[in-house]
């Protein structure tokens, strides 16, 4: 399903161009076995089950690559790619990661975003140099970022306002965000604005830097940063999304929270006046996740429901309305998430260590206080399948995953009558 702006196609309907935008959800065509998506400036991605990616929208960078310049208001399938895992769309340039932990681009590349060492578009996708062992990456306006099983992150692209995190200039090779105290490792989670990156540690803190013009950094000033800086007295996060010039992030206890550029309402929180730091999202509760578009936000929740704020003007809200509101309304006639796929993406409080591992993690819940003896554990892949399922009775379990092939699994724990989730990687 689509909604917004659709002059270039990006709602994959078969239509584009004006008066084709819609407020309300609208079915893209042909499309089907989709297990994740994102959306770019103006295009569109999906990946399948099969490991394929799709796109739509623009094209005249070659975004979609199909390799062609030419835009498309159905999906077309990205040209020689198989095995993906995960997606991420840019301002005008697309990421796909691999199975094998390798890492996909195509598009825009004036400013090296695409990471193969050199600055000329491409209508195909090309792989990134000197980049493995990665398990997630996100994409900004006009930089990328990948996170590698070190728990350390990768930048390219533009450095314009210090989003690499280098401290230093642009590079069309990925680059080490500069390791300083506190951020030397331990990344679990990765995500960028148009022109800001944010990063969350293993101890649940967030790291942030690049372009702070609205405070997307969440640090209490203003000033860009070029190094990636800490976000003070900000615990509890297990989840976090950037808008174009904005954060959010998702807290263990199921609260949201948004910071930076609130022109139209993006932030959820009842009024329409920027905060360089964290506050709360009104009236949202049991939230698993919370991402920002332009100038707009979507947040999901444990029932299956999908709720937004911010700017309407193209029917980007899908309320039904295009009139701009700054706190969250329920999006109507958009069918719930399933549960299954819920429970493999909702995060809560459970250690998995070590991780990434060969295989062996050990399950370690001591917040679970209640009773034990209907507990279970089961593991799915990238595609949503079950690949292993136990009793569990205990507190403290050991994961015996060898047999598995390398890559992402989520794990899933079922205790005292709730959800546990927790993403390992197998190296």
């Amino acid at each position: 399903m689509a909604w917004g702006y659709n002059y270039n196609g990006q709602l994959g309907n078969g239509l584009n161009g004006v008066g084709t935008d819609s407020n309300v959800p609208i079915s893209v065509n042909s499309l089907t076995g989709v297990i994740a998506v994102s959306a770019g400036m103006y295009h569109s991605l999906a990946l399948k089950s099969d490991g394929t990616v799709w796109a739509w929208g623009a094209n005249n960078s070659g975004q979609l690559g199909d390799g062609t310049n030419i835009n498309n208001n159905v999906p077309v399938q990205v040209s020689s790619l198989t095995g993906i895992i995960a997606i991420a769309a840019g301002g005008a340039h697309s990421l796909a990661l691999k199975n094998d932990s390798t890492v996909w681009s195509w598009g825009r590349n004036d400013v090296g975003q695409l990471g193969n060492g050199n600055n000329n578009n491409s209508n195909v996708p090309v792989q990134v140099n000197f980049l493995t062992e990665a398990i997630t990456i996100a994409a900004g306006g006009n930089h990328s970022l990948a996170l590698k099983n070190d728990g350390k992150v990768r930048t390219w692209g533009s450095n314009q306002y210090g989003q690499l995190g280098n401290g230093a200039f642009d590079s069309n090779i990925p680059i080490l965000v500069s390791p300083i105290t506190g951020m030397t490792g331990g990344i679990t989670a990765i995500a960028a604005g148009f022109f800001h990156s944010i990063a969350l540690r293993n101890d649940s803190t967030i790291w942030a830097w690049g372009n702070n013009l609205y405070g997307q950094l969440g640090n209490g000033n203003n000033n860009n940063i070029n190094l990636p800086n800490h976000i003070n007295s900000f615990f509890g996060v297990i989840k976090i999304g950037g808008g174009t010039t904005s954060s959010y992030a998702t807290k263990n206890d199921g609260t949201a929270w948004a910071w930076g550029s609130n022109f139209a309402g993006e932030l959820g929180n009842g009024n329409n006046i920027n905060s360089n730091v964290p506050v709360f999202v009104n009236s949202l509760t049991g939230i698993i996740a919370i991402d920002g578009g332009g100038e707009h936000s979507l947040a999901l929740k444990n029932d299956g429901t999908v709720w937004s704020s911010g700017f309407n003007l193209y029917g980007q809200l899908g309320n039904g309305t295009n009139t701009d509101t700054n706190v969250a309304l329920r999006i109507n006639g958009l069918c719930q998430v399933s549960n299954a796929v819920n429970e493999i993406t909702e995060e809560a409080s459970v250690t998995v260590y070590p991780n990434p591992s060969e295989g062996i993690f050990t399950i370690k819940m001591e917040e679970v206080r209640g009773n034990m003896a209907d507990g279970e554990i089961k593991v799915y892949n990238m595609m949503g399948e079950l690949v292993f399922s136990s009793e569990l009775q205990t507190t403290h379990y050991i994961l015996d995953l060898r047999s598995k092939s390398k890559g992402i699994y989520f794990i899933k724990v079922i205790a005292d009558g709730k959800v546990y989730s927790q993403k390992v990687v197998i190296e």
